[in-house]
């Protein structure tokens, strides 16, 4: 299936969030690499001596929003980069949060968690599901509303 039939099945709103969040996660992959002293700084963090898990952390979030993007471009062919993407973004904030009530994180970061991670949730859940009900439905496995199963020879 080509590029302009997947996007009259996906609303215009899809689109978007998959690019903005491709560019944000470029973005804090690039700055985690190269301005990983002023990340801690922002969190009111000690500057850490040995940099080289934040950065790769940064190198894995940049890859991230490669995902994003080439999803924007076939949904349904790239879905499952999505649902790595939805993985990652529910995980790392749970995460987060435990170091938030350990108290090695301040509260400050919360906001950092929501609008980095928390803020794509359903967004991303909502394109997923779709993505993979248009590809169940076009492989033949299911019809609007119910799922058959393909009888095994």
């Amino acid at each position: 299936m080509n590029q302009l039939n997947q996007q009259a099945e996906f609303p215009s709103w899809a689109y978007w969030t998959l690019r903005i969040a491709a560019v944000w996660n470029l973005l804090a992959g690039i700055s985690m690499i190269l301005f990983y002293h002023e990340g801690f700084s922002a969190l009111g963090l000690e500057k850490t001596s040995f940099n080289l898990p934040i950065q790769l952390t940064g190198m894995a979030v940049g890859i991230f929003g490669i995902g994003y993007f080439l999803v924007s471009l076939n949904p349904i062919e790239n879905r499952n980069l999505l649902l790595m993407g939805l993985l990652s973004k529910v995980i790392g904030p749970l995460l987060g949060l435990r170091y938030i009530v350990r108290g090695d994180l301040p509260m400050s970061a919360l906001a950092l968690f929501f609008f980095a991670d928390a803020v794509y949730w359903i967004p991303f859940w909502l394109i997923y599901w779709r993505a993979k009900k248009l590809s169940d439905f076009k492989a033949g496995l299911a019809t609007p509303g119910t799922v058959k199963h393909k009888a095994v020879n």
